[in-house]
């Protein structure tokens, strides 16, 4: 079946999936690309369903609308069940897609990734045809760009995030510890919510003065001149702001609801990234997060403030005792980033252009878990420096190797809470799983030090386990 414009089912279906996979580093699954042909043919999800022997409902649901969310994403406009044929052609032409069907990425005849490492073949180029040195250069510790081939995506993470954001007055809260992908996460949810026709605005709250943390009025007054000038807007503070008579809480609030929200027509979305940063200072905490949570209350009642979806970024490490009825991290929706997968380990490899067998990947996750930037680290100095995997994790590496930095980072991240290191140096002593007291083991777990089996705690990876062992032997001493 062809259209006017000659672009052919078959052509459709091959640049779908891959313009999705370029951007998710994932391949269409067989039913979503049985429900785009659907969608293609103008069938409804009923006709689909008959088909299909799946409930429409749940075609609609669970596969036609996340497809959909993808598509946008990878196109870069929105697109639904009734135009993304149109964006698919506009985007084939875009690119001189070409004819040659052995040469395109195919949902029919890709390998899947397991299969081409246990033949032994050497992976091929990345998607997007970037050369190694792109693709690990400078990409190490700090976040992916959307699109970026190296972005993971993790299962029932982004998908619940973009159903989120899309609806008014939504608060999504994404924790995990540091150098899990919080950041790239944030800048994914953006990029998603500008192709549905969301104003994002991003805030890093590690470029803010300490001598403006610490003080709330000048705090709010920040936030509001930023987001005015991400917005275009001319500054007007003086013009809503009375402190004679109100609160910092309330000029700020006023200063969004008055003038920042009625700016535009379309739905804002505000991305505060690494508000942990304001842990540290309990003169402002309480109040500043005592707001934000009334903004995503005031959106359950206010057109103006559904508005306003909030998305607030937040390391683990640090710990903050509020006010349950203030917090806003006891509401809106979280979101937490697991570990990689065998699959995704090995999908970034291939990336990096090497070559591991299911024993590289059952190595690499013994001695670091999961950890992306772990992961990252190794396959980095793999690709870059030939260095052997096993080299990577000799005890004499641990003080000087790839992972020094990371490993002091932890242990200083300890010294000034006795009882956890006491906590850590019991589990990393004990050969099997133990009981700690659940304060500690919450903390250290949102370290990334120790994971729960059952009841009972374990140290988290090799790594830490020798890394650890020795520290504690030096302090003995």
């Amino acid at each position: 079946m062809s259209d006017s414009q000659g672009f052919a089912w078959e052509e459709a279906r091959d640049f779908a999936d891959f313009v999705v996979f370029e951007h998710t580093g994932r391949h269409l699954s067989d039913l979503e690309v049985r429900v785009l042909q659907g969608a293609w043919n103008k069938h409804t999800y009923d006709r689909m369903a008959e088909d299909l022997n799946y409930g429409a409902g749940y075609l609609n649901r669970d596969v036609g609308n996340p497809l959909w969310r993808k598509l946008s994403l990878a196109l870069g406009e929105k697109v639904s069940k009734l135009s993304f044929s149109e964006a698919l052609r506009r985007a084939w032409q875009a690119r001189q897609f070409t004819a040659d069907r052995d040469s395109r990425v195919s949902v029919q005849s890709s390998p899947e990734p397991q299969q081409a490492v246990l033949s032994g073949r050497s992976p091929g180029p990345p998607a997007n045809g970037l050369e190694a040195d792109e693709l690990t250069g400078g990409l190490i510790e700090g976040p992916l760009p959307p699109g970026s081939p190296l972005y993971v995506v993790r299962e029932g993470v982004e998908e619940t995030g973009y159903r989120t954001i899309d609806r008014p007055g939504s608060l999504i809260r994404i924790k995990a510890p540091r150098l899990m992908g919080k950041t790239s996460l944030v800048y994914n949810l953006m990029a998603f919510a500008e192709t549905q026709g969301c104003v994002s605005m991003y805030l890093d709250f590690r470029s803010c003065d300490r001598s403006i943390l610490i003080d709330l009025e000048k705090m709010l007054r920040w936030l509001c001149v930023k987001v005015a000038r991400q917005l275009q807007l001319p500054n007007r503070l003086d013009d809503f702001w009375d402190s004679d008579i109100f609160g910092s809480n309330d000029n700020c609030t006023a200063y969004f609801e008055e003038y920042l929200l009625n700016a535009s027509d379309r739905p804002l979305v505000l991305a505060l990234d690494n508000v942990d940063r304001l842990f540290s200072y309990r003169e402002i905490t309480d109040d500043f997060f005592g707001m934000l949570r009334s903004w995503h209350e005031k959106g359950r009642i206010s057109a103006i403030w559904q508005q306003l979806r909030l998305v607030l970024s937040h390391s683990t490490e640090a710990y903050i005792p509020l006010d349950y009825n203030q917090s806003p991290f006891n509401t809106g929706v979280p979101l937490s980033l697991p570990e990689f997968t065998a699959d995704q380990i090995l999908g970034i490899s291939q990336n990096y252009r090497i070559s591991l067998g299911v024993d590289d990947i059952a190595t690499l996750q013994r001695e670091v878990g999961g950890h992306p930037y772990l992961i990252r680290l190794a396959l980095h100095e793999i690709s870059q420096n030939k260095t052997p995997l096993s080299a990577l994790f000799e005890s004499s590496s641990l003080l000087q190797g790839i992972y020094s930095d990371h490993l002091r980072r932890l242990w200083l991240a300890l010294q000034d809470n006795h009882e956890l290191v006491n906590a850590l140096k019991i589990t990393t002593q004990s050969q099997e799983p133990i009981s700690l007291d659940p304060i500690k083991s919450y903390k250290l777990h949102s370290m990334g030090l120790i994971d729960y089996l059952n009841n009972r705690v374990a140290i988290s990876c090799n790594l830490y386990q020798r890394y650890f062992e020795l520290a504690f032997t030096e302090l003995d001493r």
